[in-house]
């Protein structure tokens, strides 16, 4: 038997991932005969069939599955080891970031990078998956919500976080502000234990036993906020935009420091990225601004503290000594 071109087994593997030839086809720049001419071709080599048709394109039979299993990782080799050679472009940079802190933070500011850098191309790869750098070589750097060190990477500190309680206007309306001893009537949203246990140490209160509904994001959460479902104890990157909208009240002047900070991350191999040291200068201005700003908050509590200065107590070992200050930090 003759050797099996190449392409045909690109054709295949491609239409194997994809169940569709139309797709399959699209993504290699060939038309849908050209790409089935050479899945009969290599059909013919093996004397296999390779694929039977179904209501949404395509399968594989077992042949099928069994030839696929064996070359799939090959190309997916071919693939890794192509990518530190192609060419890299200064003037587009890819970005990864979790969804909720692109919609809250980054992209209501990103409109003022864009304009003093238009020769920019960002590229945003929004994913609650940590993004491996050494895989993803495509990747140029990333914001991360974390302890500030990750292996392999240099991590920019940008700005701490804090946690506070906040529930929507209508709940208020409804129920009327808590106090630090009424807190634990409310209906609250989380988990018995965590940072609510350190929420009511620190006013001096009980909290309850049991807590309307929790959630495992905080995106989720903070929505459940706005609607009315309950107190959230809210962390201010996510609730912040929020609270300006009008959406969302803190019914205390109290915060504590929330558990890790907000980095820009990035692997060596981008260091001398043109488009990434341009970003760097912009969003520690924009993380500096951020950290600074004052957030109006509502009636006080009786248990007020200074939002600004984070509590030695509370802060995890690992945090940053100030808000708003650049650290880069490599591990």
């Amino acid at each position: 038997m003759s050797k099996a071109p190449l392409h045909a087994l690109t054709g295949f593997v491609a239409t194997a991932r994809t169940g569709n030839l139309s797709r399959a086809a699209e993504g290699l720049h060939l038309t849908v005969s050209a790409l089935s001419h050479q899945i009969r071709g290599l059909e013919d080599r093996l004397g296999q069939r390779l694929f039977v048709r179904n209501a949404r394109g395509v399968e594989l039979t077992a042949d099928g599955r069994q030839l696929f299993e064996r070359i799939a990782p090959h190309f997916d080799a071919i693939e890794q080891a192509l990518r530190p050679f192609r060419a890299r472009r200064d003037d587009v940079l890819t970005l990864t970031l979790m969804p909720s802190f692109a919609s809250s933070w980054l992209l209501p500011r990103l409109p003022g990078f864009l304009a003093a850098h238009p020769q920019i191309e960002i590229n945003l790869q929004s994913t609650v998956e940590r993004v491996d750098f050494e895989r993803a070589t495509d990747v140029d750097a990333g914001l991360r919500y974390g302890p500030g060190s990750w292996p392999g990477l240099v991590a920019v500190h940008l700005f701490d976080d804090w946690v506070t309680p906040v529930a929507s206007p209508a709940l208020v309306e409804r129920l009327g502000r808590p106090t630090p001893k009424t807190l634990a009537d409310f209906p609250l949203l989380g988990a018995p234990g965590g940072r609510w246990s350190e929420w009511f140490e620190r006013i001096g209160a009980t909290p309850p036993r049991r807590f309307v509904a929790n959630f495992d994001d905080s995106e989720t959460l903070h929505r459940a906020a706005v609607e009315g479902l309950g107190i959230a104890l809210g962390r201010m990157t996510l609730a912040r935009p929020m609270v300006e909208a009008g959406r969302l009240v803190m019914l205390f002047d109290e915060r504590l420091p929330a558990q890790y900070a907000h980095y820009l991350v990035y692997p060596e191999r981008t260091q001398a990225h043109a488009g990434l040291a341009l970003f760097r200068d912009w969003v520690l201005g924009q993380a500096r601004d951020y950290a600074q700003a004052d957030i109006p908050t509502g009636s006080s509590s009786g248990h007020s503290a200074d939002p600004t200065a984070p509590a030695a107590a509370d802060a995890p070992p690992d945090a940053p000594p100030a808000r708003g200050t650049p650290r880069p930090r490599r591990r």
